[in-house]
């Protein structure tokens, strides 16, 4: 791996640079923003099919005696609602009910459970599963390999005639996985996203990464589809309602704020934040996480104060223009004591302009993931 500044390089670096990506910060790692634009590249994934690099996720490994009970001892959801070959969205959260991250769990079997953490949140869930096995299960090894393996997310109606090309597996339940083969080496395959799409995202290890993003690129070119960078990521999992850690989630808010609530298991006897959770859910959530469609003119960020009735009832967490609906969209939290409900009109305030929006229960595309 090589660095620019602070910031780290994924393993196909070279290759954005050579498809004429611009490039932001993100997680603390060199991500491409875009190639042909984020319009373009967002549109190709709703109608074709678009390929992402997300390799900065992280990776880690817990692997021993009862790895998968432990992994349920301290994450949210109940991962006995799952088995071998499946992969499972749950939270990581603090004593206090809030999110340290939320991650997609791999239950590879009882006694090994494969990890992908947000980024930036990466070194954090190790520590906090290393310091809990050192106590509860000093038989189990807690790994972070966040160089282990590349993540590269093929996401579209095409995505899986691009997969069957290559002669990868598509015949998958939505959030199952099965180990593949491609030129000879191994490579985890799993139905799953976050573009609201169907999609695929595709693990190979993290050094041979750069023939597999050839030849999905070879692929979903022929198909004209589209390289995609955060920009289109981000504009897809928004149109979804999906939530962002930083954003939607983080230790200051509860998976109930940000509608996560699915995500928990309650009758679970144990699990970090559980008593937390079990009081907020018993009290309600002061807020809650809508969508807002733009019905004026005007494209929203995060940070900007809701209003409804001359009243603040709110903040946007993220916001961004919609390429599907062709208009400013956002997520925000909108205190429930303000009264209102889907279909509502509101004002956000833009630099003191008030543009005008309606209040929505994201998400606001049709999800077409199974």
């Amino acid at each position: 791996m090589t660095e620019t500044g602070d910031l780290h390089e994924g393993p196909l670096h070279s290759r954005h640079v050579e498809a004429g990506a611009t490039f932001a910060p993100f997680g603390g790692w060199s991500m491409p923003v875009q190639y042909s634009g984020t319009v373009a590249e967002h549109t190709a994934t709703r109608t074709t099919v678009g390929l992402f690099d997300v390799s900065h996720l992280g990776k880690a490994l817990v692997r021993g005696p009862g790895a998968a009970e432990f992994v349920n001892s301290c994450f949210t959801n109940d991962i006995d609602r799952i088995s071998a070959g499946s992969a499972q969205y749950t939270l990581c959260c603090s004593d206090e009910g809030g999110v340290v991250d939320d991650l997609i769990t791999y239950r590879v079997s009882d006694e090994e459970i494969f990890l992908i953490p947000n980024a930036s949140n990466t070194a954090e869930v190790v520590r906090l599963l290393q310091a809990a096995a050192a106590e509860r299960a000093p038989e189990l090894t807690i790994t972070d390999e966040h160089r282990s393996r590349a993540v590269i997310a093929v996401q579209g109606p095409q995505s899986g005639e691009v997969l069957t090309a290559l002669g990868l597996p598509v015949d998958l339940d939505y959030m199952a996985y099965v180990d593949a083969d491609f030129n000879g080496g191994s490579v985890r395959v799993c139905r799953t996203g976050y573009t609201g799409e169907l999609g695929f995202e595709v693990l190979p290890a993290w050094d041979e990464a750069g023939a597999l993003w050839d030849a999905l690129a070879e692929q979903v070119l022929a198909r004209e589809g589209a390289l995609c960078g955060l920009g289109a990521r981000d504009s897809l999992r928004l149109e979804a309602g999906y939530p962002l850690h930083g954003n939607e989630l983080s230790v200051d808010l509860s998976p109930l704020e940000a509608r996560c609530s699915w995500a928990i298991g309650w009758d679970k006897p144990a699990f970090w934040g559980r008593d937390a959770l079990l009081a907020k859910k018993e009290a309600g959530p002061a807020r809650r996480m809508y969508a807002l469609r733009v019905t004026g003119r005007g494209v929203l960020r995060a940070g900007l104060t809701v209003r409804a009735d001359g009243r603040d009832v709110g903040v946007t967490s993220s916001g961004t223009f919609s390429p599907t609906l062709k208009t400013g969209i956002a997520l925000a939290f909108i205190e429930l004591d303000a009264g209102l409900k889907k279909g509502d009109e509101v004002v956000v305030d833009v630099r003191g302009r008030e543009v005008p929006c309606r209040l929505e229960v994201p998400p606001l595309i049709e999800i077409r993931t199974r």
